[in-house]
Formats: C-alpha cells, sequence, structure tokens
C-alpha cells in the first residue's frame, strides 16, 4: 500500500506540472517589467534611441529589424538617419552575434530598398560592413562578409573602386591573418566582373597571383575557385598568359582540396576559353587528373566524377575520335570502380594479418572510408549517365555504355541504383526509339527491394511510360503482348506490394496518383480488371487521408476510360455503397473528398444525376465531423446548379442547410453551417438562358466534359450496333450455307428447281431472319445493378427519372 500510494503521489504531481493554464516558474519580477516598459507617448524615433541607449538586447535588435521601416517612412528618414543610424553604429562595437547578424540584414535591405542615397550610403552603412568583416568572430565575420558580397553587386563601379578595393588589397597581404586573406579572395572575385581588363590586371592581379601562392592551402583553394571570375574580367588572351599557369600549378598541388578547386575552375572556365587553348592545354591536363584521380583512389575521385558530364561537353567540339573514346572508357571504368573482387579481398584481409590491435583499428577506419569514396564516385557517375549518353550518342550507346548501365542498375549499393532510377526517364528521352534497350533495366529497378530505389523510378514513370509510348509503341499491352510494355506494367503495379509493407505514405500517394496515366497504355478491359481493383482496395486499406485520396483521384480518372457503362455504373455504385453508406464514418468522410474529385473531373450534370442526392444524405449522419466537413461542400454544390432546370436540387439544398441551422447541437458544426451559409449567399445562379449568351472559362469546360461523357455513350451504342450487326450477318451466312446444302442435295436429281419449293423456301427464310432480328433487339443487356441491397442511383422514388441518364 505504501507504495501505491507513493506511485499515485508522483503521478499527481507530474499531472500538475501538465497544467497549462497555471502560471510558470520563472516568469519576470516587477522590476524586470518596469525595466522592459517604455513611455507609450514616445514617438517611433524617441523609443528607437531610448531602447538603443538604455534597453535589454532583445529590445535592441528589435529597433534593428525595424530599421529599414523607418528609413522608408518619408517624414521619419531624415531624423533617423541623425539620430537613429549612429546609435545602431555605436551599439555594434560592443553587440552580439545575433544582433550582429540582424544588423548585416538590415543593412543590405536599405541598400535594396534604395531607402537611402548611395552616397549616404557609403558613407555610413558600408564603412560598417567593411569594419565588421573583421570581427573575431567567425560568424559575425562571415555574416557581414555574406553583406558585403551582396552589397556589392548593387553599388555602382566609382563607390567599389573607392570604398571597397583599396581595402581588399589590403587584406589580401601575407601579414594579415588567414581570415583575412580568406575574405580578400572573395571580394576580388566579385569585383573583377566589374572593372574594365586593365584595372583588374594592374591592381588586382598581383594579388590574385600571390594568393594563389599563398602558403596556408586553405586561401590557395579559396582564391583558386574564384579564378573563373577573374578571368572573365580579364579577356582571353590575358587568362592565357597570367591565370592559366596558375591553375595548371593549382591542380598539381599537393593538397587534395586545392586540386578539387583547381578542377572545379577548369570546368567553370572552360566556355571562355577558344579550341586551341583546350586542344594544347586543358584536354592534357583534364586527362591527367583524371588518371591521378584513379590511381591515388583520394577525395578527387567522386569530383572527377560529378564534373565528368560537364568536362566531356565542355571539350567535346575539340576531342578526336581516340580522346573521345578514351573518356568514354575512363567513365566506365568510374562506374565500376571498388567492385573489382581482387581488390576488395586485399583491402579485407590485409589488416586482419596484422598483430597489433591499434592497426587493425586505424586500417579498417581507412577502409570503410575509401570504400565510402568509391560508392560516392559510383553514385556520382551514375547521375551523369545521361550527360554520358548525349556526349556518346543514341546510336553508340548499345555498343559503349549498354552494359554499364545495366550494371548500375544492378549495383550493390543502394545509393547508385537509387541515383539512376532518379534518371531513368532522362536516359529514356535520349535514346527516342531505342528506349527498349533498357526495358529489363526498368523492370529490375521496378522489382528492386529498395524503397529509395523505387521512390525514383515511380516518381518518374509517367515520363517513361510516355517515352515508350512514342518510341514506336502505340498500341496497348493487350493489343501487343510482346510489346515493350508488356514486362514494364505488370512489374510496375507488383512495386505496390513493396511500396505498401512500408511506412513511407508519401511514396505510396505518389504510386497512386501515377497509376492514372496507364490511361494511354492499356486498354479498356485491363483498366477495369487490373489496375481499378487494385484503386478500389488500396481506397478502403490505405492507412493515410492522402493516399486515399491519390487513388480516389487515378480511380476516377481511369473510370472516364472504361468504355462499357454497365462497368462505369458498377463502379459509381460501388463508391456509393462502400463509401457513402459504409458504417464506419472515415470511410463516409472519405466520400466527401471523393465528391470534390467528382466536382473537378466530371461534368455537372453527371454529378447532379449520380451524387449530388446521396451526398446530401449525410447532413443526417450521426457523425458530428461528417456534418461538419458535408458544410464545406456546401458551397460547391450551389455554384453547380442552373435555374429553372435544378429548381428541386436547390430546394432539397435549402432543405438540408435549413435543418442544419434549426436542428445542430454540436458547436463546431454549427459555427461551419453558418460560414456556409454566409458563403451560400455570396453565390448567384445563373439562369439557363443567361448560360447559352455568356460562356465563361469554367463553362466550356464543364461542356467539353460533358461531350466527352457523351461521346462514350455514343461510341458504345456504336459498338454494340456493330455487334448486332456482326451477329446478324453471321446468323444470315449460316442460314444462306445450309440452305445452299440443302440445295445442292436437291439438284443432283434435278437442275430445274420447283417454283412452289423455292417460294416457301424464300419465305421461310425471310420470316426467320424477322424474328431473329426481332428477337436481338428486345433482348438487349438490361442495366445491372449490385445485388447488396443498396439501390443503385435512379432506381426508385423521385430519383428515377434524373438517374436513368447516367452514364
Amino acid at each position: 500500500m505504501g507504495s501505491l500510494d507513493a506511485t499515485s503521489t508522483s503521478l499527481a504531481e507530474d499531472l500538475q506540472d501538465l497544467q497549462l493554464d497555471r502560471p510558470a516558474k520563472g516568469l519576470k519580477s516587477v522590476e524586470e517589467l518596469e525595466k522592459l516598459t517604455v513611455d507609450e507617448h514616445l514617438s517611433d524615433i524617441e523609443r528607437s534611441v531610448y531602447l538603443l541607449s538604455s534597453g535589454q538586447e532583445v529590445q535592441r535588435i528589435s529597433v534593428i529589424h525595424n530599421l529599414p521601416d523607418l528609413l522608408r517612412d518619408t517624414e521619419s528618414h531624415d531624423e533617423c538617419m541623425r539620430r537613429v543610424v549612429p546609435k545602431v553604429r555605436e551599439v555594434l562595437h560592443l553587440a552580439q552575434t545575433e544582433m550582429q547578424v540582424a544588423a548585416s540584414s538590415a543593412f543590405l535591405q536599405i541598400l535594396q530598398k534604395n531607402l537611402v542615397p548611395v552616397q549616404n550610403y557609403s558613407q555610413t552603412f558600408l564603412q560598417t560592413i567593411l569594419n565588421s568583416v573583421d570581427s573575431k568572430d567567425p560568424d559575425v565575420a562571415s555574416a557581414w562578409l555574406d553583406t558585403l558580397l551582396d552589397v556589392i553587386d548593387l553599388l555602382p563601379k566609382e563607390v567599389i573602386k573607392k570604398e571597397i578595393l583599396g581595402s581588399a588589397i589590403a587584406k589580401g597581404q601575407l601579414a594579415q591573418s588567414v581570415q583575412s586573406r580568406l575574405a580578400c579572395c572573395r571580394i576580388l572575385g566579385k569585383i573583377s566582373t566589374k572593372f574594365e581588363p586593365f584595372v583588374i590586371k594592374k591592381e588586382i592581379l598581383p594579388v590574385v597571383q600571390s594568393l594563389c601562392q599563398d602558403v596556408d592551402y586553405e586561401v590557395r583553394g579559396c582564391m583558386c575557385r574564384q579564378l573563373d571570375c577573374v578571368a572573365r574580367g580579364m579577356g582571353l588572351e590575358a587568362t592565357k598568359s597570367a591565370i592559366l599557369p596558375e591553375l595548371v600549378e593549382l591542380t598539381n598541388d599537393e593538397e587534395c582540396h586545392v586540386r578539387i578547386a583547381g578542377l572545379e575552375t577548369v570546368v567553370n572556365i572552360l566556355s571562355l576559353l577558344d579550341a586551341e587553348t583546350c586542344g594544347t592545354t586543358i584536354i592534357p591536363l583534364v586527362c591527367k587528373i583524371c588518371q591521378q584521380a584513379v590511381q591515388a583512389e583520394d577525395a578527387t575521385l567522386p569530383v572527377v566524377a560529378t564534373q565528368l558530364g560537364k568536362l566531356c561537353h565542355g571539350i567535346s567540339d575539340n576531342l578526336t575520335d581516340e580522346q573521345r573514346q578514351w573518356f568514354i572508357d575512363f567513365y566506365k571504368k568510374l562506374c565500376h570502380v571498388g567492385l573489382e573482387k581482387n581488390k576488395a579481398s586485399s583491402r579485407v584481409t590485409t589488416p586482419l594479418i596484422d598483430k597489433d590491435r591499434g592497426s587493425k583499428e586505424s586500417d579498417l577506419t581507412d577502409i570503410f572510408e575509401l570504400e565510402d569514396k568509391l560508392v560516392e564516385c559510383r553514385k556520382n557517375s551514375a547521375y551523369n549517365f545521361p550527360a554520358m549518353v548525349l556526349f556518346c550518342g543514341a546510336k553508340q550507346f548499345k555498343p559503349e555504355l549498354h552494359l554499364t548501365f545495366t550494371h548500375l542498375c544492378k549495383d550493390p549499393h543502394f545509393l547508385v541504383r537509387k541515383t539512376i532510377s532518379s534518371g531513368f526517364h532522362e536516359v529514356c528521352k535520349l535514346l527516342g526509339n531505342n528506349a527498349n534497350l533498357i526495358q529489363s533495366d526498368l523492370v529490375a529497378l521496378l522489382k528492386d527491394e529498395s524503397i529509395e530505389v523505387l521512390r525514383g523510378v515511380i516518381s518518374t514513370i509517367p515520363a517513361i511510360l510516355d517515352c515508350y509510348m512514342s518510341s514506336g509503341s502505340n498500341h496497348t499491352v493487350s493489343e501487343s503482348k510482346s510489346g515493350p510494355l508488356s514486362d514494364i506494367i505488370p512489374a510496375f503495379l507488383a512495386s505496390e506490394n513493396a511500396i505498401f509493407t512500408s511506412h513511407n505514405w508519401r511514396l505510396q500517394e505518389e504510386l497512386m496518383r501515377n497509376l492514372s496515366c496507364l490511361s494511354r497504355c492499356y486498354s479498356s478491359e485491363s483498366l477495369y480488371n487490373k489496375v481499378i481493383p487494385i484503386l478500389r482496395q488500396k481506397l478502403v486499406k490505405a492507412r493515410a487521408l492522402p493516399v486515399k485520396v491519390a487513388a480516389a483521384h487515378s480511380l476516377l480518372k481511369l473510370t472516364r476510360k472504361v468504355k462499357k457503362r454497365e462497368q462505369r455504373e458498377e463502379i459509381y455504385h460501388g463508391l456509393i455503397h462502400d463509401f457513402c453508406h459504409a458504417r464506419k464514418c472515415y470511410l463516409r468522410n472519405v466520400f466527401i473528398d471523393i465528391c470534390r474529385i467528382v466536382i473537378e473531373l466530371y461534368s455537372k450534370k453527371f454529378f447532379k444525376e449520380t451524387f449530388y442526392e446521396y451526398l446530401l444524405e449525410l447532413h443526417t449522419d450521426s457523425v458530428p465531423n461528417i456534418r461538419l466537413s458535408l458544410c464545406s461542400i456546401l458551397p460547391d454544390l450551389k455554384r453547380l446548379l442552373i435555374l429553372p432546370t435544378d429548381r428541386g436540387l436547390l430546394q432539397q439544398l435549402d432543405a438540408c442547410v435549413r435543418k442544419l441551422l434549426v436542428s445542430e447541437k454540436d458547436r463546431d458544426v454549427s459555427d461551419g453551417i453558418q460560414s456556409a451559409v454566409e458563403e451560400l449567399d455570396k453565390i448567384h445562379i445563373p439562369m439557363q438562358s443567361m448560360t447559352r449568351r455568356n460562356f465563361f472559362e469554367q463553362d466550356l469546360d464543364d461542356q467539353k466534359k460533358e461531350e466527352e461523357e457523351k461521346l462514350l455513350l455514343d461510341n458504345e451504342e456504336k459498338e454494340l450496333k456493330k455487334e448486332e450487326e456482326a451477329a446478324e450477318k453471321k446468323k444470315g451466312d449460316k442460314r444462306n450455307l445450309v440452305s445452299a446444302k440443302k440445295g445442292s442435295e436437291n439438284g443432283s436429281s434435278s437442275r430445274i428447281p420447283g417454283p412452289r419449293k423455292g417460294s416457301r423456301a424464300g419465305l421461310s427464310g425471310s420470316n426467320s431472319t424477322t424474328k431473329t432480328s426481332t428477337t436481338s433487339t428486345t433482348n438487349k443487356p438490361s442495366k445491372t445493378t449490385r445485388g447488396s441491397g443498396i439501390p443503385a442511383p435512379g432506381s426508385a422514388g423521385t430519383r428515377g427519372d434524373s438517374k436513368s441518364k447516367r452514364q
């Protein structure tokens, strides 16, 4: 008992701690509140000056955030520049990081919004920015440096040369700190595009060359990444004589970080160079970088794999056939790097022989890091595969890259397969009519066990199927069992099992939504028998509501492509039975979402004849949430009506609203119906005579939907008529064949037919034909209804007349 009392006491204390309406501990005292209180009679300028002088940190930050608004006000602009801005600059000398970051953002907004003339800005705000770049706090210095780089884009050339150039050059001297020299590299790269080539060559180039030779590798790497901007400012000739020698040296640097920067700069500078420079300098340099990366297997290898696509396209026009083949072979080597069994086995067994435990652990760490680099290399190579297809050409894909593509699709690491699956649609587009070459690879990806791999191909499956349909495969799967889609679509449908065993509802939603793309490549019967059952099942059993909505959207979209009226009506009746009349309230709530989709995809006439009255029945639902959801769709129902044709439907809507207004007891539903009534009052129902004169865009869209639905019915009637005529013709041919046989048997005794016998035969033949025709027309297939006890819409009562025309 003592333990139970102790437990109950601790639970009571825990529950007291959860009381949200109880004042929390640590609130401000009266003295602290007095310090935060400001006289409300003060003007904005006086309040800002007061808070900057004696306010708390949070109040000063608020003033700085509000500084652009104070300067925007024309009445307080001059006074703000005279009193507030000097106070802000004074406060920033000892301000903390948060206030410094807020000031850097505010100063940039002031220039972006032209709140201060450029001359005044350079004398006040720009000087503060330049001084703050040298802050000892790296976060503060980085924030102000980013602001300075953005400000340079907005300032005129004269101000940059006068106020910034000298300061930047001073920061780049060897005596300055590493942080200062790094800032100099970025500033010089930004301002190089602002000046004439002779100014860059005279003022900036010596500092650039000095920083490229800096003793610190971070400075060399940072300056190397800015050489692209410097080269564009100087022009081709100066680049060839002054920049390229530095770049070649940097790509051979002892530090991997610098070599990576050099490779990226080579890629960025390609568009500036001429054919001769590319042929004599860049191509040999790139080949050397690639070979060194493969031999060293260091951090440059993934970067080479990333940049190879851009490199090949940048130098494509200057390559010989032999060089082009070299790059293709090198790319294939990158796609297989790390997969050689001999190397893998040697890497694993070597550290196990070592008896020293410390060396074992360090060796294993190196192995795992190397494996990660090699996986990243293959992943980046897979990302570049579309670019290499374009470089190689669609005609050369099969002999050169097809086998490599298959290996990437079956790579042991899921990241590589995920990357290649995400770019699969791009490869299909580039291959065009040869897309069927990678059909088996697509099927393999659709059968992959990794959800991440499936996500890449499922998200782009509409584009992939479009490629196959447009590449000479303009037929449905049912019409050609041996077509390229005959293997792809079953695998696509089978991927549903793996996706729905995971908890990734977003991928499930994407799959359900993308199933609607099968309308182009599946026949009506195949859609009804294979795809629609999946959608109907997930519409009921899926856990996440977005998945249900996506399934409903695809189901209703595909149902419009089903040719047989009986099948369409069976689907609509099933939705009404399984959702509108469901015992579970969450399914009835889904019915309201289904109705929203029907309003979006179908014509107004169809909705009014099929779902309108069933939807209004939910106003008597026993669950308040259902009635609340119904209130939100009532305005959409009124927008569907046209007078005087829909006067009866309008009366039903008014009766539903009145009943909810009078008898509703739930507070949320009462508020919902009040909001709905306010919106309903704003909706004007058009007259039928007026709509014939004035067609709006939504009316034309609705008319197009109605014509499509009518066309479905007309086509079905034509097909039924053709089937009947074919059946009649077949019966007639069979009858003529029988009579011909009888005539031939009789003709063996006499070649002259008897007149009376022939006339009777002719009469009996015509009578039997007429009877058969009459029988076939009277025995047309009747309208099917579900055997579940749920009446089909329009089967009884007042719904009979309006529902008999349902599609």
